[in-house]
């Protein structure tokens, strides 16, 4: 099991690392990408699923728009998940994931997740412990599912974002007009709980660990989608894909 206690874990770019050089890497990054996830469609046979969790106002969206927003959008699909509905929630709480978990040759990103069900609801109290854990083992079941029944490979990421840098960026809501469709009052009454949000999320990393997390420091933009778009082509490069040859006559 893993542990990790997230007050000790930094929210921030480290300090030797430039930023314009960063950026810099990072836009050569971008074009790789473009090239790998045409690669991965073509070949088909893998798939990945990108799972983009944190609190509000971390940075998921700009994270969608500014790294996966690169690619070609056929090979690409974004699924956010809020509040189910009345029909999914007459489901088991994994009904309305699996139906959006890639097809081969495809890039899907989760905005939030199937990890909402054991994260919201556990703050809020809106199940019981005994559910919680019942829950724990049926997230790493499905996980497993997908990377051994579909060759989907699943990259987790938390976007680590600081307390402070999270209200500020819910203040700009209020007064940027770039920003105030995005604004959504209870997205402070959430906020209010933030510590407890650390914890409920400390205990996923400890239970649903099986494919790891990786825990991306998100109150620099900039450094958060650099190391996210340079996980995503190091892994794609990892797939040792090749373009499917012609076949001459097969019918």
């Amino acid at each position: 099991m893993a542990s990790y206690k997230l007050s000790q874990i930094s929210t921030t770019a480290p300090e030797k690392i430039d930023k314009d050089e960063t950026k810099a890497r990072l836009e050569d990054i971008l074009g790789e990408l473009d090239d790998l996830q045409n690669l991965l469609y073509a070949e088909h046979k893998h798939s990945l699923l990108v799972v983009l969790q944190g609190m509000d106002a971390s940075g998921k969206d700009g994270v969608i728009r500014d790294v996966f927003g690169k690619m070609n959008p056929l090979g690409v699909k974004v699924q956010p998940f809020k509040a189910p509905t009345a029909e999914e929630a007459d489901h088991d709480f994994l009904w309305r994931i699996h139906q959006h978990a890639p097809a081969k040759g495809m890039v899907q990103v989760f905005n939030r997740s199937h990890y909402e069900d054991v994260l919201v609801q556990r703050v809020h109290k809106w199940v019981d412990e005994e559910t919680i854990y019942r829950r724990f083992k049926a997230i790493n079941a499905f996980e497993q599912l997908l990377a051994q029944h579909n060759n989907t490979y699943v990259l987790k990421f938390y976007l680590h974002v600081s307390q402070e840098a999270q209200m500020q960026r819910l203040e700009e809501r209020t007064h940027d007009p770039r920003k105030m469709w995005k604004y959504n009052e209870k997205d402070f009454a959430e906020a209010k709980l933030f510590k407890k949000y650390w914890k409920a999320y400390e205990d996923v990393f400890k239970h649903c660990s099986k494919i790891p997390w990786i825990i991306v420091p998100a109150d620099h933009n900039w450094y958060k989608e650099y190391l996210i778009a340079k996980t995503v082509r190091d892994t794609l490069k990892s797939f040792k894909m090749k373009f499917p040859k012609l076949e001459v006559g097969k019918k």
